[in-house]
């Protein structure tokens, strides 16, 4: 038996990698599935439609997370197609890595805007949203927030202050049967891995050697946790950061 049947579930930058694995496996798990994107309205659609090929429910909505008026349309939306919202995932996010040197006030407010505010301002509109019941927030960090690898100032800044966002609403939204959670990967095989450079790479290789399980993730490895999350099977986990990394710390 499916585990979110008559759920209904938002999943921000679902389009490609990590968002889209999660979309198709919420679906197949029975829930109807808002996918969201910023600028890739076709890879949204190809997802809606192998939803539906897959027997579900998805529509596409764009959507940018830095933006209230575009969030408030988007549950609106959603609200009007499918009812009340059951599941929120915080898919949506940017990196880019350089040195200290190559900081710049432009792009950190990028990854901030999007990383840490849109998180808060979705969940914050997404609220007004949820069902008597509550429901699930999942937040999609990274491994960063804790490993600090070089070159990565403002991402792994950026991802640890959304542990902290994690943390703080679970206790605050837990009155309303709401819980919070992340899953925060370690590297992943997605189209923004392969376009960075970093599949097949020496990066890959040391990643692999220092992964007990000896690979990279896949997006299912990680849809594979967000299904869980979304259930009534982890009713009792909220403020957690899972570290979903094959062991790699």
């Amino acid at each position: 038996m499916s585990t979110l049947t008559g759920k209904v579930a938002v999943v921000t930058g679902g389009s490609k990698g990590i968002g889209a694995s999660i979309a198709r496996a919420l679906a197949a798990a029975g829930a109807a599935v808002v996918v969201t994107y910023a600028s890739d309205r076709e890879g949204a659609e190809r997802v809606v439609e192998q939803v539906g090929e897959a027997g579900g429910q998805g529509i596409a909505i764009r959507a940018d997370v830095s933006k209230l008026v575009e969030i408030r349309a988007l549950f609106e939306t959603t609200t009007e197609a499918f009812g009340p919202l059951d599941v929120l995932v915080n898919n949506a996010g940017v990196y880019a890595f350089g040195p200290l040197e190559a900081v710049t006030e432009l792009e950190f407010r990028r990854q901030f805007d999007t990383n840490v505010l849109g998180p808060l301002l979705v969940t914050q509109e997404a609220l007004r949203h949820f069902g008597r019941g509550g429901g699930s927030v999942i937040n999609i960090g990274s491994i960063a927030s804790e490993a600090a690898p070089p070159q990565s100032v403002i991402y792994s800044a950026s991802k640890s202050a959304l542990d902290a966002v994690t943390r703080v609403l679970a206790k605050e939204l837990a009155a309303r049967n709401i819980r919070v959670n992340s899953i925060n990967p370690g590297p992943v095989r997605t189209e923004g891995f392969q376009s960075a450079g970093f599949q097949d790479s020496d990066f890959e290789k040391q990643a692999v050697a220092r992964t007990p399980l000896g690979r990279v993730g896949q997006p299912r490895d990680i849809a594979a946790v967000a299904t869980f999350l979304a259930s009534e099977d982890a009713a009792w986990l909220t403020g957690d950061v899972l570290l979903a990394t094959g062991g790699l710390r």
